[in-house]
C-alpha cells in the first residue's frame, strides 16, 4: 500500500473517530438535558390564577412595523370562528362548550359596527367549531360533544338544517372547519377520539368516557393491529383496585390480538372530509391525522391543515411532538397513531416520556408512507386556525397565518415556559416560522399571566373578503389547574391591518 493510500486511510479513521466522539458527546448532552427537563417544574402559560375581569389593550400586542391591531368586539362567550357575508358584515361562532366541562349556548352572532352582537341562530350540539359563508348561507362545524357531530347550514334568517350528521366527535377532539374549496366542495376536519389510539384514564378526566364508555377511534380504511394492549385503573367502577386492559381502536376495557383487523368506514376520525354544500355522499380527502383543526386553501389552490400533535398523557403517552402544518394530498395517510411529522414513534430516544414506556407502534402494517410536513410548530403550542394572505396591500402573499391557542400544561405535558398564545406566519415554501402578533413583555405568555391587556388564546384567524384585514378570534382566559378552567365572557375579536 502506498504512503498516500495509508495517509488517506488514517484520515478516514480519524474522521470516523471524531464523528463517534461527537455523537457520543451529543448523546450525553441530550441525556443531561432530559435529566434537567425532568427535574424542573412545569411553567405553562395557563399555570397562573386570575379572578379579575379581562382588560383589553391593543398597545399590549407587538406587531411588525406598519401594522396595527384594534378591538372589534369584547366580552364574547367562547368564540371559535369568524366569517363575512356578501356585504362584508362580520359574524362569529360562540362554541357553547370548552374543555373543563364548561357548557353555555352555542350561537352564531353578527358583530355590529359598535361591537354589539345580534344573535342569528343558536343550538344545542356544542361545541360549534369554526364557520364559513358560501352562496348566501353559513356553514358551521357543530361538534356535538354529547350526541355526535354535524355540519349544519344556517340561512340568513337563522334557519338551521343538517348537511352531515353522526360524526365521531364524542371524544377528545371534535369536528373542525369548515371551508369551501376551489372545486365548490365543503371541506372539514374530524379529530380523533383519543390522544394516541387507546382509550384511557385521561379520557375519563376529560369527561366523555363516563358519558360514552363505548366510544373509541374509528379508522377511515381497514387497519391491522399489532396486538399491543395497555393496562389501567378502571374509573367506571367504585373498586379502586379494579384494572382493565385496552387495545387500539376498541372501546375501553377491550383487548386486541396480533393481526386483528379493524374495519374502516366513513365517517371516521383523524381525517379531512368533504361534501357538496347542497348535500350528498361524504368523501374522504386524507386521513391519519390526530386533530386537523385549521383548514385553508392557499392562493395557488393547494389545501393545508394544522394538526394538533400528541400529548404526554393517557395509556400511551408520547413526548416531544410539535404541532404540524401539512400540505394535504388527496388519499394520503399522514401517520397517526404511529408517526409524528413523518417520523415513526419507534424512535424511543426521542418520543419516550421519562419514567414511562416508549409508545412504540399499535399497527402491524402501515396503511401508507406519510408525507413530509410543510413546517413543525411548537410542542404543545396548540396551533389551530389558519388562513393565507392573498393581498399585496396586507403583504406576505402566499404565507400562512396560524393562531396558536397556547399550551395546556401540565395536563398535556410539561413545558419550561409558555408556548403559543400568539399568531405566527409560515412561509410554506421554506417552512420558516416567524412571530407576527405576540404579547409585549419580558417573557411569552397570555395576557392574564403577564398582567397586560393583550392576547389570551388565539383560536382562529381569517382574512376579510378584500384580504386587507386579518381578524383574530381570541377564545379568552383559560387557566389550568387540576383541569382546564375556562372563563366565559372573556373572548375578543381583534382586527389587524397595515
Amino acid at each position: 500500500m502506498s504512503e498516500q493510500a495509508i495517509s488517506s486511510d488514517m484520515r478516514s479513521i480519524g474522521a470516523a473517530r471524531r464523528c463517534t466522539v461527537a455523537l457520543a458527546l451529543a448523546a450525553t448532552l441530550v441525556t443531561m438535558l432530559a435529566g434537567c427537563f425532568a427535574m424542573l417544574p412545569s411553567h405553562g402559560g395557563g399555570q397562573t390564577s386570575t379572578t379579575s375581569s379581562r382588560r383589553v389593550d391593543p398597545q399590549s400586542v407587538a406587531l411588525p412595523s406598519s401594522y396595527r391591531i384594534e378591538v372589534v368586539a369584547a366580552g364574547l362567550d367562547l368564540p371559535t370562528g369568524v366569517a363575512f357575508d356578501d356585504e362584508g358584515r362580520v359574524y362569529v361562532t360562540e362554541a357553547g362548550y370548552s374543555y373543563g366541562e364548561l357548557w353555555t349556548t352555542p350561537r352564531l352572532v353578527r358583530v355590529e359596527r359598535d361591537g354589539q352582537r345580534t344573535q342569528i341562530a343558536s343550538g344545542r350540539d356544542a361545541p360549534w367549531n369554526g364557520l364559513t359563508f358560501h352562496d348566501g348561507a353559513f356553514y358551521v362545524a357543530a361538534a356535538g360533544h354529547r350526541d355526535g357531530g354535524r355540519i349544519i347550514r344556517i340561512g340568513m334568517d337563522g334557519a338551521l338544517s343538517t348537511l352531515v350528521d353522526s360524526l365521531p366527535s364524542l371524544g377528545d377532539h371534535h369536528t373542525n372547519g369548515p371551508v369551501v374549496g376551489p372545486d365548490g366542495m365543503l371541506y372539514f376536519g374530524q379529530g380523533t377520539a383519543t390522544n394516541s389510539g387507546v382509550v384511557g384514564l385521561d379520557n375519563f378526566e376529560f369527561g366523555w368516557l363516563r358519558r360514552h364508555p363505548e366510544f373509541h377511534d374509528v379508522p377511515c380504511r381497514d387497519v391491522t393491529l399489532a396486538g399491543r394492549n395497555f393496562t389501567s385503573r378502571n374509573p367506571l367502577t367504585p373498586d379502586a383496585d379494579d384494572e382493565v386492559t385496552t387495545g387500539a381502536y376498541v372501546p375501553f376495557g377491550t383487548r386486541t390480538e396480533q393481526g386483528q383487523t379493524i374495519r374502516g368506514r366513513l365517517p371516521c376520525g383523524g381525517a379531512i372530509l368533504r361534501v357538496r354544500p347542497t348535500g350528498g355522499p361524504l368523501e374522504l380527502v386524507a386521513w391519519g391525522f390526530r386533530n386537523p383543526f385549521g383548514i385553508a386553501f392557499a392562493p395557488d389552490g393547494l389545501l393545508y391543515t394544522t394538526e394538533n400533535s400528541f400529548d404526554v398523557r393517557g395509556s400511551r403517552p408520547v413526548f416531544g411532538t410539535g404541532d404540524v402544518l401539512w400540505r394535504v394530498e388527496l388519499g394520503a395517510w399522514y401517520g397517526w397513531p404511529d408517526f409524528h411529522a413523518g417520523r415513526a414513534l419507534t424512535d424511543a430516544e426521542w418520543y419516550k416520556p421519562r419514567g414511562k414506556p416508549a409508545p412504540g407502534v399499535v399497527l402491524a402494517t402501515r396503511p401508507g408512507i406519510p408525507p413530509q410536513p410543510t413546517a413543525v410548530l411548537g410542542v404543545h403550542s396548540s396551533s389551530n386556525g389558519l388562513d393565507f394572505s392573498r393581498s399585496e396591500a396586507f403583504g406576505h402573499v402566499g404565507e400562512a397565518f396560524v393562531a396558536q391557542f397556547g399550551d395546556m400544561a401540565p395536563k398535556v405535558g410539561k413545558v419550561l415556559s409558555p408556548v403559543g398564545f400568539k399568531v405566527v406566519r409560515v412561509d410554506v415554501r421554506t417552512g420558516v416560522i416567524e412571530d407576527f402578533a405576540v404579547n409585549r413583555g419580558k417573557e411569552n405568555g397570555p395576557a392574564s399571566r403577564l398582567g397586560t391587556g393583550g392576547l389570551e388564546r388565539p383560536v382562529a384567524v381569517r382574512f376579510d373578503r378584500a384580504g386587507t384585514a386579518l381578524y383574530v378570534v381570541d377564545f379568552g382566559v383559560m387557566t389550568i389547574g387540576d383541569n382546564p378552567q375556562p372563563r366565559a365572557g372573556t373572548g375578543v375579536l381583534w382586527r389587524i391591518t397595515r
